[in-house]
């Protein structure tokens, strides 16, 4: 398990063992969705917004 800050909020996140790096997490402090970029040493950044296409 390892510890990661929000870069939000600045809480502290506790990383679950068997979290992949791609794996979109939520803050449970601040609600943003944040993505897993790096297992050793633990890493994440803000998530990626997708982009609607409304239908084009």
């Amino acid at each position: 398990m390892s510890i990661v800050t929000c870069p939000e909020c600045a809480a502290e996140i506790m990383l679950e063992d068997g979290t992949q790096v791609g794996e979109i997490i939520v803050c449970s402090d601040c609600g943003v969705d944040l993505e897993v970029t790096a297992l050793d040493p633990a890493a994440i950044q803000l998530a990626p917004m997708e982009q609607e296409d409304w239908g084009e």
